[in-house]
């Protein structure tokens, strides 16, 4: 199990993207706290979780309930969903499922991760590093007041920028893990990064 200060979010809500046409932002709440996390997701993926807040059910089975029938075939659950890292703009996530005898970590597509939260109604953690980089200070109504304004002003300029040894690091730790995706996009922000120098 990945071992990381966890903050638990709750689903808060979900609209149309004003930045990027075509996709949809979905909005995490911190359970404790008044940061949110807008995360910007796939159409597919945003009908599939607007089902599920309505409560409709489809004509035939989606993805995400194909893998519902395998885990219960298995005797598997998925206990949580873990929002682990985000790179360039672009968040990581894992389920955690488990039977009676072991536990396993899968990477999954955010909207997919999400997806299969509310179909598990299983909680979703994200990690300290990823609220503390990515998470604004709103209320629930998407309004930011002027504390909040200079909360979020005064945390984005003492965040620490992410240096090449740190990427060089999640390289090593994404080749150690076999996340070869992942490894390339850092290999290739090294490169660039180091053509800017």
């Amino acid at each position: 199990m990945i071992k990381m200060k966890k903050i638990k979010v709750k689903l808060l809500g979900l609209s149309y993207s004003q930045s990027q046409i075509g996709s949809y932002v979905l909005v995490l709440s911190e359970i404790k706290g008044e940061r949110k996390l807008p995360i910007i997701i796939k159409p597919a993926d945003a009908q599939y979780i607007a089902l599920k807040i309505e409560g409709i059910e489809t004509p035939h089975p989606l993805t995400q309930d194909l893998f519902k029938s395998f885990t219960d075939a298995l005797d598997a659950d998925v206990n949580e969903i873990y929002i682990h890292s985000i790179v360039e703009g672009i968040f990581y996530a894992k389920v955690i499922i488990s039977n009676a005898v072991d536990t396993h970590e899968i990477d999954c597509l955010i909207g997919d991760a999400i997806s299969l939260s509310l179909l598990y109604k299983c909680p979703i953690f994200t990690s300290s590093s990823v609220m503390d980089l990515a998470g604004i200070y709103m209320d629930d109504n998407g309004e930011i007041t002027d504390e909040q304004r200079e909360k979020n002003h005064t945390e984005r300029n003492t965040k620490g920028i992410v240096t090449i040894d740190d990427l060089e690091k999640m390289l090593e730790k994404a080749v150690e893990n076999e996340e070869y995706e992942i490894a390339t996009q850092l290999r290739d922000r090294i490169k660039y990064l180091k053509l800017e120098k």
